[in-house]
């Protein structure tokens, strides 16, 4: 299995929002109420706002390919970008996904191993990350790649306010 990760640029904007959409709806559409969660889709993932995401220098998308077929993807921020914390010494990673095809494959690190790489050349001392506390499967992945619970913060859908885990990693941590 090939696996590639590229930055994302402006020209990819349908594909990722087409694998935005797909893995986010794949992963919680269930456990929301139906028209909370479309509302949420329409207006986090709209051309218009992830158009805007992807000019913003403090943000990187990037795309995972597993033999050439997209597999994944990942948003990152810094600075002024990042959702909750805003610390300067450290790198949020906001989105990363992998298609329901492609999970278990061990793509999730490829990732995460991004992530760490671009915050090491960054000199950034952490990435952090929200996971829903409801997301078994997700918060046991982030503890095996060696991130530790840190905080909390709220996290909305609709009139719905779930709480996610505040998650961080030191880029010193192997």
């Amino acid at each position: 299995m090939g696996v590639r990760i590229r930055r994302c640029a402006l020209a990819d904007l349908d594909a990722l929002r087409n694998i935005a959409f797909q893995t986010f709806d794949d992963t919680f559409r269930r456990l929301n109420n139906a028209s909370s969660f479309n509302e949420y889709l329409d207006a986090s993932f709209s051309r218009a706002k992830l158009e805007t995401e992807l000019k913003n220098p403090s943000s990187t998308f990037f795309f995972l390919y597993s033999d050439d077929v997209l597999a994944g993807y990942m948003k990152i921020n810094q600075g002024d970008a990042q959702t909750d914390l805003k610390d300067p010494g450290a790198l949020e990673i906001e989105r990363i996904y992998v298609t329901r095809d492609f999970q278990g494959l061990g793509l999730g690190k490829a990732l995460i191993d991004k992530a760490m790489e671009v915050a090491r050349r960054a000199k950034k001392k952490a990435v952090w990350l929200g996971v829903w506390e409801k997301n078994g499967n997700a918060i046991a992945f982030y503890k095996k790649m060696g991130f530790a619970k840190t905080g909390t913060h709220d996290f909305s859908i609709g009139r719905k306010r779930q709480t996610d885990f505040i998650m961080r990693r030191n880029t010193a941590s192997p």
